[in-house]
């Protein structure tokens, strides 16, 4: 069976300029800009836009992006305990090493999105739109894809807790080499790829969920 992989384009930023003491305001968009160690903890920025720009080491704990959009974006080591971006727009960002605890991200449309490495407590995508996102190396104790719609998805070499696919929609789902130690919504499996090892540990819950009896 063919899968498709999802489809990235590097991200290239030039001509940026440096914000060392960003002034960050609800709804403003920010063009082109490079951020080092900013803090934006506990501001209220709904709506705001953030287009080809550069952040290393941003701290958004507690910040109100519900929202947001982020556009052509590197971002490293993005910090936040808690996550606040539901209804937030990603198109075209990558995300390398990202340490967040709670994130709230449902109803959130991710296009071309990559995510390489990092720690994730519980991330919540319910009802999200996915297409051509790629997740690698990362450490995730919760992910919540509930009612989500999900094309050209690849979760590569990650450790998740809990998996929860109820009422999603997928395509090309791909969850090779990713290990797992519970998942539910065994009704929406369907567009999912999965390896032999990974059929193992799910084929006592399909039995469970069927009713077969194996003895």
């Amino acid at each position: 069976m063919k899968v498709t992989p999802p489809r990235l384009s590097p991200i290239q930023l030039e001509g940026l300029r440096d914000d060392d003491a960003p002034d960050f305001r609800s709804g403003d968009r920010y063009d082109a800009v490079r951020y080092s160690r900013a803090d934006a903890d506990g501001l209220e920025l709904s709506g705001i836009v953030f287009a080809e720009c550069e952040f290393s080491g941003i701290s958004f704990n507690e910040t109100q992006l519900r929202g947001a959009s982020f556009r052509d974006c590197l971002v490293s080591e993005a910090y936040a305990p808690v996550l606040t971006a539901a209804r937030s727009t990603f198109r075209d960002v990558e995300f390398s090493n990202p340490r967040w605890g709670s994130a709230e991200l449902y109803d959130s449309g991710w296009q071309s999105v990559k995510i390489d490495g990092g720690k994730l407590d519980f991330v919540n995508l319910r009802g999200s739109r996915l297409a051509d996102v790629l997740i690698s190396d990362c450490i995730i104790n919760e992910l919540d894809l509930g009612s989500v719609t999900g094309a050209r998805v690849a979760l590569r070499n990650c450790t998740i807790g809990s998996l929860d696919l109820s009422g999603a929609k997928l395509k090309d789902f791909d969850l090779r080499g990713t290990d797992f130690r519970s998942i539910s919504g065994l009704d929406s499996l369907a567009g999912v790829v999965i390896d032999d090892y990974q059929l193992g540990l799910i084929a006592p819950l399909l039995a469970a969920h069927l009713g077969v009896v194996v003895a």
